[in-house]
């Protein structure tokens, strides 16, 4: 399915290979993995994903299976702790390794990359992007004058795109000094964000790759594989692409939401018992990923339901509350998992539309801010001042509209006092 979401060329049949040289996170001292040279393939070639918003097709080379090693843990950084550990329970699990070719030009198109890849693979249901490990990345990067340096196992997007950026300049600054960056594996310190040298780079014959005998070739057939792409779901173009038609959402609002599929699922359900899809694009894709980010959790993890997304956008149209005062409630929910009417009812958050109360504060703001009101009668930007300043006396609770009524109903009226 993955080869066939990237447009790549399927081998009818192919052969697993054993690499071969020291790992510490592989018990039996090698791994069963796929070749591309001396006559073998691996299962896949060729393919592209486009990213629209960098306006590139960054190319597939190949893709191929192989074994997950274990995972190393470090106590402190890598290059001062005393020992190693090593956790294996992942060691010999199958994963799947998707190589480009050398066409992103800089941190930022890699880690859009990335979010494209990781949004595709989502949509596939073949992955779990949120998972610690699901998704990891090995980065190549080679700047003239210097060769090619890998930096190993980066976990995040934001730590790819910091990555990069620290070992472009350390490369830069070792070629202004005259000094050959040598062909190395690296690793990255997302504690004190440096990459540390692992060892020298291994070339092709150090892995002394050599036909896996215990195991026998795999055969796809054409029936198979058409059987596979039948079963194929949307992917984020199309479904990019359905958003704007279904409901007309702008392209960039399509985009935003596409580039994580549980925030489409979640824009999705909230429109269809909330059928007004540019409104709930709105807070989902600005204030709702501000506050997950905040918390550092996917919307998958977060308790925040779309019910409890649609009952407060209900609470702004029935008047219960204003929309900036909706803002804090939707990051209580983030935090919390409450319920927007618990929130507002613990916090006393509720809309105050009352002329009377309204009035009494338009008239403190008044005396206490004589200067402001002379002004006022001839300047519309002191007018929005004094607004601002009932606005703030009710901890923005009062009703904006009738705030400004009000202070330009008193204004009119000392007016033709004078």
């Amino acid at each position: 399915m993955v080869a066939l979401a990237l447009g790549c060329e399927i081998q009818n049949l192919n052969y697993p290979y054993r690499k071969n040289y020291y790992y510490p996170d592989m018990p039996k001292n090698f791994q069963i993995s796929q070749y591309d040279q001396a006559g073998a393939v691996p299962f896949a070639v060729k393919g592209k994903v486009s990213i629209r918003s960098a306006n590139k097709d960054v190319a597939i080379t190949r893709i191929q299976m192989e074994e997950d090693p274990g995972k190393l843990y470090y106590l402190g950084t890598i290059d001062s702790s005393p020992y190693t550990l090593v956790d294996y329970n992942r060691a010999g699990i199958g994963l799947l390794e998707i190589v480009t070719e050398p066409t992103l030009e800089s941190p930022q198109e890699a880690r859009l990359f990335l979010q494209k890849l990781r949004s595709i693979l989502e949509h596939l249901g073949v992955s779990d992007g949120g998972l610690e490990g699901a998704m990891r990345c090995d980065a190549n990067v080679s700047i003239a004058g210097g060769r090619r340096v890998e930096v190993k196992n980066i976990s995040s997007f934001k730590e790819v795109e910091r990555a990069l950026g620290f070992e472009i300049s350390r490369q830069r600054s070792l070629l202004a000094k005259g000094i050959r960056v040598p062909m190395e594996t690296r690793h990255w310190d997302d504690i004190r964000r440096v990459t540390v040298s692992l060892r020298t780079k291994e070339e092709e014959h150090d892995y002394r790759y050599f036909p896996e005998a215990d195991l026998v070739p795999i055969s796809m057939s054409k029936e198979y594989i058409l059987a596979v792409k039948a079963m194929m779901p949307e992917l984020p173009d199309a479904r990019r692409d359905r958003l704007m038609k279904q409901y007309n959402l702008p392209e960039y609002n399509a985009s935003v939401l596409t580039r994580d599929k549980g925030l489409a699922d979640f824009f999705e359900k909230s429109v269809q018992i909330y059928n007004r899809p540019k409104e709930v694009s709105n807070w989902v894709m600005t204030d709702l990923q501000r506050w997950l980010r905040e918390e550092d959790v996917e919307i998958g993890e977060s308790k925040v339901t779309s019910d409890m997304l649609v009952e407060m956008l209900s609470l702004i149209d029935n008047g219960t509350i204003s929309g900036k005062i909706a803002k804090s409630v939707l990051r209580e929910m983030v935090k919390t998992g409450k319920k927007p009417r618990e929130i507002i009812h613990e916090q006393s958050l509720l809309r105050i539309d009352s002329v009377d109360q309204i009035e009494t504060v338009v008239e403190e703001v008044f005396r206490d801010s004589p200067q402001a009101v002379e002004d006022a009668l001839t300047d519309e930007k002191t007018v929005n001042f004094l607004v601002g300043q009932v606005m703030r006396h009710t901890e923005r609770k009062a009703d904006p509209e009738m705030t400004n009524r009000l202070v330009r109903r008193k204004l009119a009226q000392l007016c033709q006092k004078t």
